[in-house]
């Protein structure tokens, strides 16, 4: 789901022989395949002479804006907004790459996807590759792009201000009036700026451009290396487009069959047993932090500090954090139990008159990548990216992919005081009131994803943001994927941070082979600190204005 900041993208590179073009019969499969969607999806087949132009066109690859290493290239591809009528309106793809190290080896191009949905991919081949072995980085160009929508890929903005992009908002019955007119607005306001735009804002039309990035570099295939929502992009791929999947790495996966309302709300089924993982976690440890003997006791301690804060809010690092800031933020602190333990601790030192201890660094919770110009003019003049643009792109998608929305404000209500009695920690904030439930529909329904195209799924035990059961997911509906379990493993993102999953995913990608069994592997301790996590996207952890903010 969407879990990194700013981030770029991957893709294998080139020597002199490239493959052959699309040939014509494989071009129409670019249109919408019918067995990806519903019986009831109207969406035209496009002409293989409309859509050829697109694959034939020959980028013109120059230095990427604001920086980054020689070798770093960037390109503009065209594609069309709706592939139903590739003759009409178009959009600029922003695309990248860095080249195979050995012409010899090369086998081809990896194309790489940071998450999202609104997650930039451009500077992936720059960040990403030192994280990657040299047996990969001579087989594949790396290939990193913005999906339409993003960063510099005619990005969308919706004009929203500071209040209106805090998103994440706790049911109460006094604001809950208030709530539904944001969410109402906000959807207005995308639509008002972006409205003949938003209906192909979806994860099947990026796929569709995926595939033209793939025939205009002259490959018969790509391979992929996704993060987070870049794991349901892939395997939305992998469903329209199976014979064009090559080595497919789902890290950190979205279960398909629960977007995009249910993988909000995983969130909240996930955080309850990280939660109770924590307080047995911590009592094994009171002698360090003292918040409890037992598990019971370490959370009735966490309990009374949000019910204090919300009598009156605890002032911890110069901020007033009511009982709903510390939902907020402690639904992923949980994941990393002695991150919590601390964070806890300074919490009950502030809320007691003491002065808390300074905040440990290098935390995991939101890193934020290198930035080659992305936040400003580059120096050939291109434009910023807007500030929402991560917010309109993620609802963007989020409302369009899917009609299951619910349309009644009331249902959300009852939905949240259910799932808040369910899920303490962050049931109401996942269930309350969308900007979806005044969108209207994307122009294709949802895809449903069941297929026996080969790939690995990589997934840490305790991942905030794609829970384990999300893993397992998107596993089960990709018959011919293997899972590779990272027991103990805790963040957002497995490979390329030195787990054990690296050397099986390395493996695979250099070779081809999968396990013949999905694997669980368990990271040593001294390795599971995780101090130079992945710079994935992560969704903003603020409340509206008006409310105390975390």
């Amino acid at each position: 789901m969407r879990s990194r900041r700013t981030a770029p993208v991957v893709a294998l590179g080139a020597i002199a022989a490239l493959l052959p073009v699309l040939t014509p019969a494989a071009a129409s499969a670019a249109g919408p395949a019918p067995r990806t969607a519903t019986a009831t999806e109207t969406t035209a087949t496009p002409s293989v002479d409309a859509l050829a132009r697109y694959e034939r066109q020959e980028p013109r690859w120059s230095p990427c804006d604001g920086g980054g290493p020689a070798e770093y290239e960037c390109a503009t591809i065209e594609v069309p907004l709706d592939y139903a009528r590739p003759n009409g309106r178009t959009l600029d793809l922003a695309v990248s790459r860095t080249k195979a190290t050995s012409a010899r080896d090369r086998r081809g191009v990896l194309l790489l996807n940071p998450g999202g949905p609104g997650g930039s991919g451009l500077d992936m081949p720059v960040w990403l590759a030192p994280m990657l072995s040299d047996d990969v980085k001579k087989r594949y160009d790396l290939i990193g792009f913005d999906p339409r929508g993003v960063g510099r890929s005619a990005p969308v903005s919706c004009g929203l201000n500071d209040d209106e992009r805090a998103w994440q908002r706790p049911y109460k019955a006094a604001t809950f009036r208030k709530d539904v007119r944001w969410a109402r607005t906000v959807a207005e306001k995308c639509r008002a700026r972006n409205g003949d735009v938003l209906p192909h804002m979806t994860t099947r039309n990026t796929a569709r451009d995926m595939d033209v990035i793939r025939a205009v570099l002259g490959e018969r295939k790509i391979s992929y290396l996704g993060y987070s929502y870049g794991t349901y992009l892939g395997a939305v791929y992998t469903q329209m487009f199976p014979q064009r999947a090559d080595r497919f790495v789902l890290d950190s996966a979205v279960d398909p069959e629960r977007i995009w309302r249910g993988m909000i709300q995983v969130w909240a089924e996930g955080a309850e047993p990280a939660f109770a993982r924590w307080t047995a976690w911590a009592a094994e440890r009171n002698a360090t932090y003292g918040l409890g003997a037992t598990p019971t006791e370490v959370g009735a301690a966490f309990w009374a500090l949000v019910a204090q804060a919300e009598r009156e809010p605890i002032v911890l690092d110069g901020v007033a954090l009511s009982g709903d800031d510390i939902r907020l933020g402690a639904r992923a602190v949980f994941f990393d139990v002695a991150y919590a333990s601390e964070a806890v601790v300074r919490l009950k030192d502030a809320a007691e008159g003491r002065t808390p201890a300074p905040a440990r660094s290098g935390t995991p919770l939101a890193p934020v990548p290198p930035r080659f110009g992305r936040a400003a003019d580059g120096p050939s003049g291109a434009p910023a990216v807007p500030a929402d643009n991560m917010d309109a792109a993620f609802w963007s998608v989020v409302c369009a992919d899917t009609r299951a929305w619910p349309r009644d404000p009331e249902r959300y209500r009852r939905d949240a005081l259910r799932d808040k009695a369910r899920y303490p920690l962050y049931g109401d904030f996942a269930s309350t009131v969308k900007p979806c439930a005044f969108w209207r529909g994307g122009a294709e329904p949802a895809t449903r994803v069941d297929n026996s195209v080969a790939a690995l799924v990589l997934q840490n035990e305790w991942d905030s943001q794609t829970p384990l059961a999300s893993g397992r997911g998107l596993h089960r509906v990709m018959k011919g994927s293997r899972m590779v379990t990272v027991l103990g493993g805790q963040g957002h993102g497995v490979y390329g941070l030195g787990s054990c999953a690296d050397a099986t995913a390395t493996a695979y990608l250099v070779t081809g082979r999968l396990p013949a069994t999905d694997l669980t592997c368990r990271t040593p301790s001294e390795q599971a600190g995780r101090s130079t996590p992945l710079p994935l996207p992560t969704v903003p952890q603020r409340l509206p204005i008006g409310q105390d903010r975390f």
